[in-house]
């Protein structure tokens, strides 16, 4: 009987770790990444410099990067903690190994490369490679996550109740949003104060880390505060609300209105969180899209490179910009999908982690 008992155990704990394992990715969340990569290929597809229509364009995707932000905070208040050091090897291994790709390609189209190694490192600690930003953003915003969340767990020990961590933890997540905030509103005009060139001033504003982990901060005070439950009745305002917030972002923009800039503007902050916010209360859960999510890294890290031969050695400049936009957009996508597919099939698991896939 103890036997039977001891197995019946056994196959239960096992069945529960199977359930977990199954259910550890969310398909609401990898929907919400899926969107967010296929915007990030319609800007990179859009043809510079912009006009109106691509300005408006551009103006409806450019939350993308909030939108992984904000679901990695998200996620991160779900599970009370940051792997700190599973994550960083996560992003920097595939980072490499696109970056070396990156780099080779630079280097065959322009033989007067600078290869001095000061100069090669500066690139890759700066991602200063195609679109690769985005990688110490997130890092900078996992690092500053890592922190906040211990120094929460710091005063845990010393609280009475769970409540008064979550109200500490709550309470530093906000004060990091109101943080970015301002250094959005005050990095450029100091940099340009300094005598920086707008070369310079874009290039940090692009890293500007306290402003971009503002979006980090609110996707985890979402999910210490438990508002999902509570969101889908609120569709319809926060629909409003988003569309309010892209008609005052798109004409700050088109019209030079104060701060005008494409990121780290007040108004953008404002239409991207409502979008994070509204994309989370729809509940949008697509197989095909979740699929494209959870290797939306390969994805960024490498449909850059579809976009690069497209704009150097296709003659789609001659189609128009609508077109030019649209055949850029298509062939990226599609290309970035197959690419996907065929790794995550050919590929060994360990090959696919390096690749980001």
């Amino acid at each position: 009987m103890t036997s039977l008992a001891a197995r019946a155990s056994l196959q239960s704990a096992s069945d529960q770790c199977a359930r977990i394992k199954a259910a550890s990715r969310d398909p609401g969340i990898d929907t919400m990444r899926g969107i967010a990569i296929l915007m990030v290929i319609g800007i990179h597809s859009l043809r510079q410099p912009l006009d109106s229509w691509e300005v408006a364009a551009d103006a409806v995707l450019r939350p993308c990067v909030p939108v992984f932000l904000f679901v990695s905070g998200y996620l991160t208040a779900l599970s009370g903690k940051v792997p700190l050091w599973k994550r960083l090897k996560a992003t920097l291994i595939p980072y490499a190994i696109a970056f070396v790709a990156a780099y080779i390609y630079m280097a065959l189209d322009n033989p007067g490369m600078d290869h001095r190694p000061q100069t090669t490192l500066a690139r890759f600690v700066l991602a200063y490679v195609f679109v690769y930003y985005y990688v110490f953003v997130y890092v900078g915003c996992t690092i500053a996550l890592w922190l906040i969340f211990s120094a929460a767990s710091s005063g845990m020990e010393q609280a009475e109740h769970g409540k008064k961590t979550e109200h500490g933890l709550a309470t530093l997540l906000l004060l990091a949003v109101l943080f970015g905030l301002i250094a959005g509103s005050y990095l450029d005009p100091l940099l340009y104060r300094l005598g920086f060139s707008d070369a310079v001033v874009e290039e940090v504003r692009m890293r500007d880390i306290p402003f971009w982990f503002s979006f980090t901060a609110l996707g985890a005070l979402a999910g210490v505060c438990g508002i999902r439950p509570g969101l889908p009745g609120m569709r319809a305002w926060l629909a409003g609300a988003t569309f309010l917030a892209y008609i005052i972002y798109v004409s700050v923009r088109l019209f030079g209105l104060g701060d005008a800039a494409d990121y780290d503007s007040i108004a953008f902050f404002g239409y991207a969180a409502l979008l994070c916010i509204l994309l989370l209360a729809l509940e949008v859960e697509s197989p095909l899209v979740a699929s494209l999510g959870s290797g939306s890294y390969f994805i960024y890290l490498w449909h850059i490179f579809i976009v690069m031969i497209l704009r150097g050695y296709t003659p789609l400049r001659q189609l128009g910009p609508m077109a030019d936009s649209a055949i850029t957009y298509a062939v990226a996508a599609s290309g970035s999908v197959v690419a996907l597919v065929t790794i995550r099939e050919l590929a060994s698991p360990r090959l696919c982690r390096w690749l980001g896939a």
